[in-house]
């Protein structure tokens, strides 16, 4: 197979990269913010017209500065909506199948029990909106593929919690860390190899998905005082963390409170198998100190 990824320098589409390499049977291209603009129409139809076409298309590019999306809308939704619409668009053109990569933030956090592909979406946040907005536009542009939702991302690439709570566990003696959000971390090693499996898979191959949503997060449920928590023992770090309120650390965008994900339906569909937040915690920091 022909499998462009978009966003390939961010976390999940390094992830891929890396797996990528050891694949001797697909032919795999990368592309990200500086060499292709996913919101100019003329200029993907152009590119694609040149390199394409592909079987598989990996949306992993996205606008993810949840605080900026407040005040920064119409570039979260030229990147998380506008974008997917023309990628969408070009996929069902060339008859490509797409995975899109959105996100927990779609819920506003009220629910009391896991959160399945078919509950009420009602995103509290400018990011959340602009993220279902590009649901909307593959499920109604009926793009052939499916939707994954994810929680939490972390790894030894770019900018997330894990690496921001090692930089302060380091220089601070104490944190505080909201206790009051519940979720599940999502390590982008994992991530990566599930859309692999996916890909490979006999049902994405020969079912007319069209916009079908999944949803994928790491196997367990913590807060962020929780994670904070396991980083610091797991690291060996002295820093103290104290729990707080969210109404205590007060950020433009809303977060929710409880986005749990189910994952019955993705493991069910496609035989993937989910480790524990703990036990992928446990790797990714590991791969931190080979590479730092």
């Amino acid at each position: 197979m022909k499998i462009l990824v978009t966003g390939a320098n961010g976390q999940l589409g390094t992830e891929i990269r890396m797996i990528a390499k050891y694949d001797e049977v697909n032919d795999f291209s990368y592309v990200d913010v500086d060499n292709f603009d996913m919101t100019n129409a003329f200029d993907v139809a152009k590119w694609f017209a040149n390199q394409g076409p592909f079987d598989v298309v990996i949306n992993c590019a996205a606008y993810t500065a949840v605080d900026k999306a407040e005040t920064e809308i119409k570039t979260a939704k030229l990147v998380n909506s506008v974008a997917v619409s023309i990628l969408g668009d070009i996929c069902r053109k060339m008859n490509a199948r797409m995975i899109h990569i959105s996100t927990d933030y779609v819920f506003d956090g009220q629910n009391y029990r896991p959160y399945q592909e078919d509950d009420l979406v009602n995103p509290a946040s400018a990011y959340g909106q602009s993220k279902l907005e590009g649901e909307l536009a593959m499920i109604q542009g009926e793009v052939p593929g499916i939707i994954l939702r994810t929680s939490w991302l972390y790894s030894p690439y770019g900018a997330n919690f894990v690496k921001t709570m090692l930089r302060f566990g380091k220089e601070r003696e104490s944190l505080n860390v909201v206790f009051d959000q519940i979720g599940s971390p999502t390590y982008a090693h994992d991530l990566a190899e599930a859309i692999l499996q996916i890909i490979h898979h006999p049902s994405f191959q020969t079912t007319n998905w069209k916009g079908e949503i999944f949803h994928y997060s790491n196997e367990g449920v913590c807060s962020w005082y929780d994670f904070a928590l396991e980083i610091m023992e797991k690291s060996h770090l002295s820093c103290q963390i104290n729990p707080i309120r969210s109404e205590e650390y007060p950020l433009p965008a809303a977060r929710p409170h409880y986005s749990v994900l189910d994952k019955k339906k993705i493991k069910s569909t496609f035989g993937i198998h989910i480790p524990h937040w703990k036990v992928s915690l446990a790797v990714c920091l590991e791969e931190l100190k080979q590479i730092s």
